[in-house]
């Protein structure tokens, strides 16, 4: 697969939230933007912080007509733990096979001996489904730009 750009219309995807509910892409940008974030994994300190930063910011992405959505290749049984723990107010998404990180093209080959995991990185789609703005790190202990996601937002008509 080629790589993904902004402008690129982003790859729909339907992922578990849990056992019996399913999140699409296509359903989230029907009521405005997302922000597609995807972490290595649950009860990591740096991917919990990112959560956690995320989660104590969700009311100035609602203002700016977005909602937060989070991807790891663990369990829906894990990311319920995971949530629990931390009081997330936005979905976690199992992507348990890691064929949306592929999709996206943000897998790790090999990361700290395990496969197909996901590389820290953010996307925001509009409501049409197109990428407005991309970011990915090699290093999953650089966290995102949280002020530059915001203001990537507001620029957003």
């Amino acid at each position: 697969m080629t790589e993904l750009k902004v402008g690129d219309r982003a790859p729909d995807f339907t992922l578990p939230k849990s056992k019996d509910a399913k999140v699409s892409l296509k359903d989230l940008t029907a009521s405005g933007n997302v922000v597609v974030a995807f972490y290595p994994g649950d009860f990591t300190a740096v991917c919990t912080n990112e959560l956690c930063t995320f989660r104590d910011g969700l009311s100035e992405f609602e203002k700016l007509s977005a909602k937060v959505v989070a991807i790891s290749g663990d369990s829906y049984f894990t990311h319920d733990a995971f949530s629990k723990a931390n009081h997330f107010n936005f979905d976690l998404l199992s992507d348990y096979s890691h064929e949306v990180a592929k999709l996206y093209g943000v897998s790790y080959s090999e990361f700290l001996g395990l496969h197909g995991v996901a590389k820290r990185s953010v996307f925001i789609v509009d409501r049409n489904g197109v990428i407005r703005y991309k970011w990915v790190t090699e290093n999953a202990g650089v966290l995102p730009d949280m002020q530059q996601l915001k203001k990537e937002l507001s620029s957003i008509k």
